[in-house]
Protein backbone atom coordinates (compact mmCIF):
# COMPACT_ATOMS: atom_id res chain seq x y z
CA UNK A 1 0.00 0.00 0.00
CA UNK A 2 1.29 3.49 -0.84
CA UNK A 3 1.75 5.88 2.10
CA UNK A 4 1.97 9.64 1.51
CA UNK A 5 3.46 12.27 3.82
CA UNK A 6 4.02 15.95 3.18
CA UNK A 7 7.23 17.93 3.66
CA UNK A 8 7.57 21.71 3.24
CA UNK A 9 10.92 22.81 1.78
CA UNK A 10 12.39 26.27 1.85
CA UNK A 11 13.60 27.77 -1.41
CA UNK A 12 14.91 30.99 -2.95
CA UNK A 13 12.43 33.55 -4.30
CA UNK A 14 12.38 35.55 -7.52
CA UNK A 15 14.28 35.24 -10.76
CA UNK A 16 17.51 34.31 -8.98
CA UNK A 17 16.18 30.86 -8.20
CA UNK A 18 16.43 29.98 -11.92
CA UNK A 19 20.09 30.99 -12.34
CA UNK A 20 21.56 27.76 -10.91
CA UNK A 21 19.38 25.63 -13.19
CA UNK A 22 20.52 27.70 -16.17
CA UNK A 23 24.11 27.16 -15.06
CA UNK A 24 23.48 23.43 -14.92
CA UNK A 25 21.85 23.65 -18.36
CA UNK A 26 25.20 24.96 -19.61
CA UNK A 27 26.88 22.06 -17.81
CA UNK A 28 24.66 19.45 -19.44
CA UNK A 29 25.18 21.27 -22.76
CA UNK A 30 28.92 20.85 -22.33
CA UNK A 31 28.58 17.22 -21.26
CA UNK A 32 26.71 16.28 -24.41
CA UNK A 33 29.07 18.16 -26.70
CA UNK A 34 31.92 16.22 -25.10
CA UNK A 35 29.93 12.99 -25.12
CA UNK A 36 28.68 12.82 -28.69
CA UNK A 37 31.47 14.50 -30.64
CA UNK A 38 32.90 11.03 -31.21
CA UNK A 39 29.50 9.76 -32.38
CA UNK A 40 28.93 12.66 -34.78
CA UNK A 41 32.37 12.06 -36.31
CA UNK A 42 32.09 8.25 -36.16
CA UNK A 43 32.12 7.61 -39.94
CA UNK A 44 35.33 9.63 -40.28
CA UNK A 45 36.97 8.21 -37.16
CA UNK A 46 36.09 4.60 -38.06
CA UNK A 47 37.46 5.06 -41.56
CA UNK A 48 40.65 6.67 -40.27
CA UNK A 49 41.28 4.12 -37.51
CA UNK A 50 39.87 0.98 -39.16
CA UNK A 51 37.58 0.21 -36.22
CA UNK A 52 34.31 -1.69 -36.83
CA UNK A 53 30.85 -0.58 -35.72
CA UNK A 54 30.86 -3.39 -33.15
CA UNK A 55 34.18 -2.13 -31.75
CA UNK A 56 32.69 1.35 -31.68
CA UNK A 57 29.78 -0.03 -29.68
CA UNK A 58 32.22 -1.62 -27.24
CA UNK A 59 34.03 1.70 -26.87
CA UNK A 60 30.67 3.32 -26.13
CA UNK A 61 30.10 0.62 -23.52
CA UNK A 62 33.24 1.72 -21.66
CA UNK A 63 31.72 5.19 -21.32
CA UNK A 64 28.40 3.79 -20.14
CA UNK A 65 29.97 1.38 -17.63
CA UNK A 66 32.01 4.18 -16.05
CA UNK A 67 28.96 6.45 -16.20
CA UNK A 68 26.88 3.77 -14.48
CA UNK A 69 29.25 3.58 -11.53
CA UNK A 70 29.90 7.32 -11.41
CA UNK A 71 26.27 8.49 -11.28
CA UNK A 72 25.33 7.13 -7.84
CA UNK A 73 28.80 7.87 -6.49
CA UNK A 74 28.66 11.48 -7.63
CA UNK A 75 25.10 11.66 -6.37
CA UNK A 76 26.18 10.69 -2.86
CA UNK A 77 29.25 12.93 -3.07
CA UNK A 78 27.26 15.99 -4.21
CA UNK A 79 24.68 15.41 -1.49
CA UNK A 80 27.50 15.41 1.07
CA UNK A 81 30.03 18.06 -0.09
CA UNK A 82 27.66 20.33 -2.01
CA UNK A 83 27.20 21.46 -5.56
CA UNK A 84 29.85 24.16 -5.86
CA UNK A 85 32.96 22.10 -5.11
CA UNK A 86 31.55 18.83 -6.43
CA UNK A 87 30.65 20.13 -9.88
CA UNK A 88 33.96 21.97 -10.25
CA UNK A 89 35.79 18.71 -9.57
CA UNK A 90 33.62 16.64 -11.91
CA UNK A 91 33.84 18.99 -14.89
CA UNK A 92 37.60 19.36 -14.46
CA UNK A 93 37.95 15.56 -14.69
CA UNK A 94 35.83 15.15 -17.78
CA UNK A 95 37.34 18.15 -19.56
CA UNK A 96 40.75 16.52 -19.33
CA UNK A 97 39.28 13.23 -20.52
CA UNK A 98 37.61 14.89 -23.50
CA UNK A 99 40.85 16.49 -24.68
CA UNK A 100 42.63 13.14 -24.38
CA UNK A 101 40.58 11.76 -27.31
CA UNK A 102 42.74 13.86 -29.65
CA UNK A 103 45.84 11.87 -28.68
CA UNK A 104 44.55 8.32 -29.23
CA UNK A 105 43.70 6.24 -32.29
CA UNK A 106 43.36 2.66 -31.09
CA UNK A 107 40.55 0.68 -29.52
CA UNK A 108 42.20 0.69 -26.09
CA UNK A 109 43.07 4.38 -26.27
CA UNK A 110 39.51 5.36 -27.09
CA UNK A 111 38.14 2.95 -24.49
CA UNK A 112 40.25 4.51 -21.73
CA UNK A 113 39.36 8.06 -22.82
CA UNK A 114 35.65 7.18 -22.90
CA UNK A 115 35.84 5.56 -19.46
CA UNK A 116 37.45 8.67 -17.93
CA UNK A 117 34.87 10.85 -19.65
CA UNK A 118 32.04 8.74 -18.23
CA UNK A 119 33.62 8.91 -14.79
CA UNK A 120 33.47 12.70 -14.77
CA UNK A 121 30.16 13.13 -16.57
CA UNK A 122 28.40 10.96 -14.02
CA UNK A 123 27.88 14.14 -11.98
CA UNK A 124 25.82 15.90 -14.66
CA UNK A 125 22.30 14.68 -13.98
CA UNK A 126 22.64 14.22 -10.20
CA UNK A 127 23.97 17.77 -10.10
CA UNK A 128 21.14 19.08 -12.26
CA UNK A 129 18.43 17.45 -10.20
CA UNK A 130 19.97 18.51 -6.90
CA UNK A 131 20.26 22.07 -8.20
CA UNK A 132 16.55 22.13 -9.03
CA UNK A 133 15.67 20.72 -5.60
CA UNK A 134 17.82 23.30 -3.81
CA UNK A 135 16.63 26.34 -5.76
CA UNK A 136 12.98 25.69 -6.72
CA UNK A 137 9.69 24.82 -4.99
CA UNK A 138 8.11 21.43 -5.66
CA UNK A 139 5.51 22.95 -7.99
CA UNK A 140 8.28 24.08 -10.38
CA UNK A 141 10.72 21.28 -9.82
CA UNK A 142 10.04 19.10 -12.88
CA UNK A 143 10.42 22.17 -15.09
CA UNK A 144 13.60 23.08 -13.23
CA UNK A 145 14.96 19.58 -13.86
CA UNK A 146 13.93 19.92 -17.50
CA UNK A 147 15.82 23.22 -17.73
CA UNK A 148 18.96 21.72 -16.21
CA UNK A 149 18.79 18.61 -18.37
CA UNK A 150 17.68 20.29 -21.61
CA UNK A 151 21.06 21.91 -22.10
CA UNK A 152 22.29 18.44 -22.98
CA UNK A 153 19.91 18.14 -25.88
CA UNK A 154 20.89 21.59 -27.13
CA UNK A 155 24.50 20.46 -26.90
CA UNK A 156 23.67 17.37 -28.92
CA UNK A 157 21.95 19.60 -31.48
CA UNK A 158 24.82 22.03 -31.98
CA UNK A 159 27.59 19.42 -31.89
CA UNK A 160 27.10 18.30 -35.52
CA UNK A 161 26.96 21.91 -36.72
CA UNK A 162 30.09 22.79 -34.76
CA UNK A 163 32.21 19.68 -35.11
CA UNK A 164 31.61 18.45 -38.65
CA UNK A 165 33.09 21.65 -40.22
CA UNK A 166 35.94 21.73 -37.69
CA UNK A 167 36.83 18.10 -38.43
CA UNK A 168 36.52 18.64 -42.18
CA UNK A 169 38.88 21.63 -42.13
CA UNK A 170 41.32 20.81 -39.35
CA UNK A 171 41.01 17.07 -38.69
CA UNK A 172 38.81 15.20 -36.24
CA UNK A 173 41.36 15.56 -33.44
CA UNK A 174 40.91 19.33 -33.40
CA UNK A 175 37.27 18.95 -32.34
CA UNK A 176 38.40 17.62 -28.98
CA UNK A 177 40.69 20.61 -28.38
CA UNK A 178 37.61 22.81 -28.73
CA UNK A 179 35.72 20.80 -26.11
CA UNK A 180 38.57 21.39 -23.67
CA UNK A 181 38.39 25.16 -24.07
CA UNK A 182 34.65 25.12 -23.47
CA UNK A 183 35.13 23.08 -20.30
CA UNK A 184 37.50 25.67 -18.85
CA UNK A 185 34.98 28.43 -19.63
CA UNK A 186 32.21 26.60 -17.75
CA UNK A 187 34.39 26.14 -14.67
CA UNK A 188 34.83 29.92 -14.46
CA UNK A 189 31.08 30.53 -14.82
CA UNK A 190 30.12 27.97 -12.17
CA UNK A 191 32.63 29.31 -9.64
CA UNK A 192 30.75 32.63 -9.86
CA UNK A 193 27.10 31.49 -9.76
CA UNK A 194 27.21 28.53 -7.36
CA UNK A 195 26.86 30.75 -4.29
CA UNK A 196 24.34 33.16 -2.69
CA UNK A 197 22.13 34.77 -3.81
CA UNK A 198 21.69 32.12 -6.49
CA UNK A 199 22.15 29.00 -4.35
CA UNK A 200 21.54 28.95 -0.59
CA UNK A 201 24.63 29.32 1.58
CA UNK A 202 23.67 26.14 3.40
CA UNK A 203 22.40 23.27 1.27
CA UNK A 204 20.26 20.44 2.60
CA UNK A 205 22.82 17.72 3.27
CA UNK A 206 22.69 14.41 5.10
CA UNK A 207 24.85 14.08 8.18
CA UNK A 208 26.93 11.42 6.46
CA UNK A 209 27.47 9.89 3.04
CA UNK A 210 24.39 8.00 1.92
CA UNK A 211 24.49 5.23 -0.64
CA UNK A 212 21.80 3.34 -2.53
CA UNK A 213 20.12 0.52 -0.63
CA UNK A 214 19.58 -2.28 -3.13
CA UNK A 215 17.09 -3.98 -0.84
CA UNK A 216 14.60 -1.10 -1.07
CA UNK A 217 11.55 -1.40 -3.31
CA UNK A 218 11.68 2.32 -4.16
CA UNK A 219 15.13 1.93 -5.71
CA UNK A 220 14.02 -0.79 -8.10
CA UNK A 221 10.78 1.01 -8.94
CA UNK A 222 12.86 4.05 -9.92
CA UNK A 223 15.29 1.95 -11.94
CA UNK A 224 12.63 0.24 -14.03
CA UNK A 225 10.60 3.41 -14.58
CA UNK A 226 13.65 5.24 -15.93
CA UNK A 227 16.41 3.01 -17.31
CA UNK A 228 14.51 0.97 -19.89
CA UNK A 229 11.72 3.46 -20.75
CA UNK A 230 14.13 6.35 -21.35
CA UNK A 231 16.71 4.26 -23.21
CA UNK A 232 16.16 5.40 -26.82
CA UNK A 233 18.14 8.67 -26.90
CA UNK A 234 21.34 6.84 -25.88
CA UNK A 235 21.67 4.41 -28.80
CA UNK A 236 20.08 6.85 -31.25
CA UNK A 237 22.64 9.57 -30.53
CA UNK A 238 25.42 6.96 -30.58
CA UNK A 239 24.51 5.17 -33.81
CA UNK A 240 22.28 7.49 -35.88
CA UNK A 241 25.19 8.79 -37.97
CA UNK A 242 26.23 5.22 -38.80
CA UNK A 243 22.68 4.25 -39.79
CA UNK A 244 22.29 7.31 -41.98
CA UNK A 245 25.64 6.60 -43.61
CA UNK A 246 25.51 2.82 -44.07
CA UNK A 247 21.79 2.20 -44.15
CA UNK A 248 20.60 5.20 -46.15
CA UNK A 249 23.75 6.36 -47.95
CA UNK A 250 24.07 9.83 -46.41
CA UNK A 251 27.60 11.24 -46.57
CA UNK A 252 29.31 12.51 -43.41
CA UNK A 253 29.43 16.09 -44.67
CA UNK A 254 25.67 16.08 -45.33
CA UNK A 255 24.66 14.94 -41.85
CA UNK A 256 25.02 18.09 -39.76
CA UNK A 257 21.44 19.33 -40.07
CA UNK A 258 19.93 15.84 -39.98
CA UNK A 259 21.66 15.05 -36.70
CA UNK A 260 20.14 18.17 -35.15
CA UNK A 261 16.67 16.66 -35.07
CA UNK A 262 16.87 13.76 -32.56
CA UNK A 263 18.50 15.78 -29.77
CA UNK A 264 16.15 18.70 -30.45
CA UNK A 265 13.21 16.36 -29.99
CA UNK A 266 14.81 15.01 -26.83
CA UNK A 267 14.97 18.53 -25.38
CA UNK A 268 11.37 19.23 -26.34
CA UNK A 269 10.45 15.98 -24.63
CA UNK A 270 12.06 17.27 -21.43
CA UNK A 271 9.91 20.38 -21.37
CA UNK A 272 6.68 18.80 -22.57
CA UNK A 273 7.22 15.87 -20.22
CA UNK A 274 8.16 18.21 -17.38
CA UNK A 275 5.05 20.32 -17.92
CA UNK A 276 2.82 17.26 -18.18
CA UNK A 277 4.38 15.76 -15.06
CA UNK A 278 3.87 18.96 -13.06
CA UNK A 279 0.32 19.21 -14.41
CA UNK A 280 -0.93 15.63 -14.26
CA UNK A 281 1.43 13.82 -11.85
CA UNK A 282 1.58 16.37 -9.04
CA UNK A 283 0.75 14.52 -5.82
CA UNK A 284 0.31 11.34 -7.87
CA UNK A 285 3.07 8.86 -7.00
CA UNK A 286 1.72 6.28 -9.46
CA UNK A 287 0.60 7.85 -12.80
CA UNK A 288 0.00 4.53 -14.56
CA UNK A 289 -1.93 6.03 -17.49
CA UNK A 290 0.87 8.43 -18.42
CA UNK A 291 3.48 5.68 -18.33
CA UNK A 292 1.37 3.32 -20.44
CA UNK A 293 0.66 6.01 -23.05
CA UNK A 294 4.37 6.78 -23.40
CA UNK A 295 5.16 3.05 -23.70
CA UNK A 296 2.75 2.68 -26.61
CA UNK A 297 4.20 5.75 -28.32
CA UNK A 298 7.73 4.37 -28.03
CA UNK A 299 6.93 1.38 -30.28
CA UNK A 300 6.95 3.56 -33.40
CA UNK A 301 10.76 3.43 -33.55
CA UNK A 302 10.68 -0.24 -34.53
CA UNK A 303 9.22 0.66 -37.94
CA UNK A 304 12.17 2.88 -38.92
CA UNK A 305 13.81 0.43 -41.39
CA UNK A 306 10.48 -0.19 -43.17
CA UNK A 307 10.85 3.18 -44.86
CA UNK A 308 13.77 3.90 -47.19
CA UNK A 309 13.36 7.61 -46.59
CA UNK A 310 15.91 9.72 -44.77
CA UNK A 311 13.18 12.14 -43.65
CA UNK A 312 10.97 9.43 -42.14
CA UNK A 313 13.94 7.74 -40.46
CA UNK A 314 15.04 11.01 -38.86
CA UNK A 315 11.45 11.73 -37.79
CA UNK A 316 11.00 8.32 -36.13
CA UNK A 317 14.35 8.53 -34.36
CA UNK A 318 13.44 12.04 -33.22
CA UNK A 319 10.05 10.84 -32.00
CA UNK A 320 11.74 8.13 -29.93
CA UNK A 321 14.04 10.73 -28.37
CA UNK A 322 11.03 12.93 -27.57
CA UNK A 323 9.32 10.03 -25.80
CA UNK A 324 12.56 9.17 -23.99
CA UNK A 325 12.87 12.72 -22.63
CA UNK A 326 9.25 12.66 -21.49
CA UNK A 327 9.86 9.35 -19.72
CA UNK A 328 12.83 10.86 -17.88
CA UNK A 329 10.90 13.81 -16.50
CA UNK A 330 7.94 11.68 -15.42
CA UNK A 331 10.13 9.03 -13.78
CA UNK A 332 12.16 11.63 -11.86
CA UNK A 333 9.00 13.46 -10.76
CA UNK A 334 7.59 10.20 -9.41
CA UNK A 335 10.97 9.23 -7.95
CA UNK A 336 11.17 12.52 -6.04
CA UNK A 337 8.14 11.35 -4.03
CA UNK A 338 10.03 8.28 -2.85
CA UNK A 339 13.34 9.78 -1.72
CA UNK A 340 13.87 12.60 0.82
CA UNK A 341 15.12 15.96 -0.40
CA UNK A 342 18.62 15.54 1.03
CA UNK A 343 19.06 12.43 -1.16
CA UNK A 344 17.95 14.12 -4.39
CA UNK A 345 21.32 13.82 -6.16
CA UNK A 346 21.66 10.19 -5.11
CA UNK A 347 18.18 9.49 -6.48
CA UNK A 348 19.08 11.02 -9.84
CA UNK A 349 22.37 9.15 -9.79
CA UNK A 350 20.56 5.85 -9.35
CA UNK A 351 18.30 6.62 -12.31
CA UNK A 352 21.06 7.87 -14.61
CA UNK A 353 23.41 5.09 -13.60
CA UNK A 354 20.80 2.44 -14.34
CA UNK A 355 20.07 4.11 -17.70
CA UNK A 356 23.76 4.03 -18.51
CA UNK A 357 24.05 0.36 -17.51
CA UNK A 358 21.27 -0.57 -19.94
CA UNK A 359 23.03 1.45 -22.64
CA UNK A 360 26.27 -0.40 -21.85
CA UNK A 361 24.50 -3.71 -22.36
CA UNK A 362 22.60 -2.67 -25.48
CA UNK A 363 25.27 -0.72 -27.40
CA UNK A 364 27.49 -3.66 -28.47
CA UNK A 365 24.45 -5.59 -29.65
CA UNK A 366 23.17 -2.63 -31.66
CA UNK A 367 26.64 -2.25 -33.19
CA UNK A 368 26.67 -5.97 -34.04
CA UNK A 369 23.28 -5.69 -35.72
CA UNK A 370 24.52 -2.66 -37.66
CA UNK A 371 27.60 -4.56 -38.89
CA UNK A 372 25.19 -7.25 -40.11
CA UNK A 373 22.82 -4.62 -41.56
CA UNK A 374 20.08 -6.14 -39.40
CA UNK A 375 18.46 -2.73 -38.99
CA UNK A 376 15.05 -4.04 -37.94
CA UNK A 377 16.44 -6.14 -35.09
CA UNK A 378 18.38 -3.16 -33.76
CA UNK A 379 15.46 -0.73 -33.82
CA UNK A 380 12.93 -3.18 -32.38
CA UNK A 381 15.32 -4.00 -29.54
CA UNK A 382 15.33 -0.33 -28.58
CA UNK A 383 11.59 0.13 -29.15
CA UNK A 384 10.44 -2.82 -27.03
CA UNK A 385 12.40 -2.18 -23.84
CA UNK A 386 10.23 0.72 -22.53
CA UNK A 387 7.15 -1.50 -22.32
CA UNK A 388 9.10 -4.12 -20.39
CA UNK A 389 10.39 -1.51 -17.94
CA UNK A 390 6.95 -0.05 -17.27
CA UNK A 391 5.42 -3.50 -16.77
CA UNK A 392 7.97 -4.22 -14.03
CA UNK A 393 7.53 -0.74 -12.52
CA UNK A 394 3.74 -1.28 -12.40
CA UNK A 395 4.27 -4.27 -10.11
CA UNK A 396 6.99 -2.74 -7.93
CA UNK A 397 5.28 0.63 -7.47
CA UNK A 398 2.34 -0.97 -5.71
CA UNK A 399 4.48 -1.60 -2.66
CA UNK A 400 6.76 1.44 -2.31
CA UNK A 401 6.37 4.23 0.22
CA UNK A 402 6.48 7.84 -0.94
CA UNK A 403 6.91 11.30 0.60
CA UNK A 404 5.41 14.17 -1.40
CA UNK A 405 6.91 17.61 -0.82
CA UNK A 406 4.76 20.72 -0.80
Amino acid sequence: MTNVTVQSPTHALGWRMWVPCIGMALCSWLSFVDRITISVLAPTILEDTGLSAEAFGQIATMFFVAYTVANPLWGSLLDRIGLRVGMLLAVAIWTGASVSHAFVGTFFGFALARALLGLGEGATFPGGLRTAVESLPATLRARGIATAFAGGTVGAMVTPVMMVPIAANYGWQSAFYVTGLMGVAWLVIWAFIARPPFLPAKEHRPGRFTFPNFFEMRLWALVFSYALPALAPGPILTFSSIYLNRGLGVAQEDMALLLLMPPAAWGIGYFVGGWASDRFATNDPRPVGMFVLLSICSLALGFTPVFESVGIAVFLMSWACFIGGSFQMLALKVGSYSFPREQAAMMSGIASGAWSLVNAAVSPQVGRFFDQEAWGAAFWLIAALPSIGIAVWWVLSKYQKVAIEA
